[in-house]
């Protein structure tokens, strides 16, 4: 369409007519400045190609675009052709300041003929010093969204008596709307962007949300993750493995992949494979038939059996004995086992989910775990963060279990004292979430005033100020005061033998004396009879 476009003002700028002319000139500025501004997708990149053409089809000496910052009530040049970088740092304006700041605070046009007969004409930039000023015409148009002026589009040409300033004027004011217009669709389809990451945030939180089991409590990043693996794999068939430290809730998060998925109303089966002695766990897992043994005065089924149309929960998977993972193995590819002195298949629909707290790769390099039992168990693996990974969640986790254990040992506890608190959240949590649960009822138990306080903890997790235990003094007299205890020490298990004494201390002789003289020891009171503490 362009070459046409072209062909045909060539053909129709030849002809004599200046009316005519000047209209092909327009169409074909037009026509350029709709393209420039289609294809850039950044309006201030674009702004500059289009006072490049202004400049290339009419008499434009210089020419600027001037927006107005909302924020600070100043205007600035942002694009321009003509002017320098440091001329274009000088044209700031504040609305109704010369005839850029009239224009923009009145949203009408203005043409000067002359510059230099309007004194309202600054010249902030400079940029007509070498230039006659009653040489040059400016003209300036509002860019205006909607009933709002965003700013200015301006031109300097030269005066003539032939030209027409209210014609420049039109011409500037149908550009000024391409712009305009332009930033409208800019700013709508950045706002639609926005809109759509927000929902998509919304959405993903939503899901986060719908997906937290409501048998699990933490919101911290760590579970976070452990929720969308569960809500990713709750809704199919697939075996789990369950891995992390004892006591961080492995089996709660059985509980949840099994009451999300659509096998919840089905039966809910778990075995702690590490409680169940060698002799009886075949039996427990794959059930007996009458006789099998002694003891078995009747057949009966094994968990695998109950669990039919279910799921199974293997806990401490890590501590079966070979023989056993070798029948696990063949349950877990076949889906068929044999009850224990029993001829007959059974095949069962079972999902397996599986938990341990062993490091199972290792215990494959020594040979202690198969390794094709543990392909076929870590399908999907799931790691359950430790309580010292989420210590975000460590207070809702106690507000929790007060509530639980004041509700279970009819107290009324109503809140955990801000010392108790401290203590909770500077504690590393071996025994994680266990540990955390057994601290709760132990303090709940303790409480005397419906608040747990400090000294309701174990003492694992007292702190110096809770216990009365603060070391006071400055320091070179607190380890004065360790470096004679320990010195007594020594002499009272050496029987008062400063060189045995020195051996034990990892010092030399001469050293423990010194210390023995410098602190006042007598050593000869340590040798008679037994030691007295």
């Amino acid at each position: 369409m362009s070459l046409h476009l072209n062909h045909l003002s060539q053909m129709l700028m030849s002809t004599e007519q200046p009316e005519i002319r000047r209209e092909v000139r327009e169409l074909s500025l037009l026509f350029e400045i709709s393209q420039t501004l289609d294809r850039s997708m950044d309006i201030r990149d674009a702004v500059g190609s289009v006072l490049d053409a202004i400049a290339k089809y009419t008499g434009m000496v210089r020419g600027t675009l001037t927006l107005l910052n909302r924020d600070t009530g100043e205007m600035y040049i942002e694009a321009a052709h003509g002017l320098s970088a440091a001329q274009r740092e000088r044209g700031r304006y504040r609305p109704g300041e010369g005839v850029t700041g009239q224009v923009v605070q009145s949203g009408r046009p203005l043409a000067v003929p002359r510059i230099s007969e309007e004194p309202l004409f600054l010249d902030r930039t400079g940029a007509r010093e070498k230039q006659r000023k009653e040489n040059i015409s400016f003209i300036c148009v509002p860019i205006k969204l909607g009933n709002e002026t965003i700013g200015a589009l301006s031109v300097d040409r030269l005066f003539s008596d032939g030209v027409s300033l209210n014609e420049d004027v039109r011409l500037l004011s149908i550009i000024s709307s391409m712009i305009a217009q332009a930033v409208r669709l800019r700013q709508e389809a950045m706002e639609e962007r926005q809109r759509l990451l927000e929902e998509n945030k919304r959405l993903q939180q939503e899901l986060r949300s719908r997906f937290q089991p409501s048998n699990m409590i933490g919101s911290s990043h760590a579970m976070q993750g452990v929720y969308d693996l569960i809500a990713q794999v709750c809704r199919s068939d697939s075996t789990v493995l369950l891995r992390g430290e004892s006591g961080v809730g492995k089996e709660l998060v059985a509980h949840a992949i099994h009451y999300n998925s659509p096998r919840s109303a089905k039966p809910f089966v778990k075995v702690n494979c590490a409680a169940l002695p060698e002799s009886v766990i075949e039996s427990e897992l794959f059930g007996h038939e009458r006789g099998a043994f002694t003891g078995a005065i009747a057949q009966r089924k094994g968990r695998f059996e109950l669990a039919h149309t279910g799921t199974i929960f293997l806990d401490e998977i890590g501590d079966l004995s070979p023989s056993m993972q070798i029948r696990l193995l063949r349950v877990l590819q076949e889906r068929e086992f044999e009850r224990v002195g029993g001829a007959e298949t059974i095949k069962v629909d079972v999902r397996i989910i599986a938990a341990t707290n062993r490091d199972l790769e290792n215990l494959m390099i020594g040979e202690e775990f198969r390794q094709d039992l543990y392909y076929r168990l870590n399908v999907f693996p799931i790691h359950i963060p430790p309580l010292r990974e989420r210590r975000t969640d460590i207070l809702m986790l106690a507000d929790h279990f007060v509530e639980k254990y004041s509700l279970s040992h009819q107290k009324n506890v109503r809140r955990i004292s801000t010392p108790a608190i401290d203590m909770l959240m500077s504690y590393h949590w071996p025994g994680n979430v266990r540990e955390l649960e057994n601290c709760v009822e132990r303090a709940v138990l303790l409480s005397r005033d419906d608040v747990v306080h400090g000294h309701h903890l174990p003492p694992t997790l007292q702190t110096a100020e809770a216990s009365g235990t603060v070391m006071r003094g400055k320091m070179e007299a607190t380890l004065e005061s360790v470096e004679r205890e320990m010195l007594v020490e020594a002499l009272k298990d050496a029987r008062g033998n400063k060189a045995q004494a020195a051996r034990a201390l990892g010092i030399s002789e001469r050293i423990i004396g010194l210390r023995v003289d410098r602190y006042g020891i007598d050593p000869k009171r340590f040798r008679r009879g037994r030691r007295t503490d």
